[in-house]
């Protein structure tokens, strides 16, 4: 079992940054993709990207647009989602994925198996 915890939302500036953090419990963090969804008020929960278990591969949902950056440390079990340039569209609960199953895209909910209680991004000045 893995527990996946997030941390570092809050309300920030419209043109301002911020890095959401995850820590992932459990031994076997450094052997699994890992991922961000987030779900604005009002719309579907949507896929932001995933980064793979070594950190060299990602992939990026088409509206992040080089604004967001995904990275992890795998001595510290966590992985981190770089927001620069926040928009108000950007207001989301943002949730931490983990162990990709395989069968579905990446960037279906339903391909993963961990998920995190979700921390809210609010993006307004």
């Amino acid at each position: 079992q893995v527990q996946l915890i997030e941390s570092g939302g809050g309300l920030v500036q419209p043109g301002g940054s911020l890095r959401i953090s995850c820590a992932a419990s459990g031994r076997t963090f450094s052997n699994k993709n890992m991922g961000w969804f987030r779900q604005a008020p009002g719309k579907e929960r949507e896929f932001v990207g995933s980064i793979s278990p070594s950190g060299r591969s990602l992939q990026y949902a088409d509206f992040v647009k080089g604004r967001f950056t995904i990275s992890r440390d795998n001595t510290q079990s966590t992985v981190y989602l770089q927001i620069n340039t926040l928009k108000t569209e950007d207001t989301a609960v943002y949730y931490c994925v983990g162990g990709y199953r395989g069968g579905d895209s990446k960037s279906s909910s339903r391909a993963w198996e961990y998920w995190g209680q979700g921390t809210q991004v609010t993006v307004s000045s």
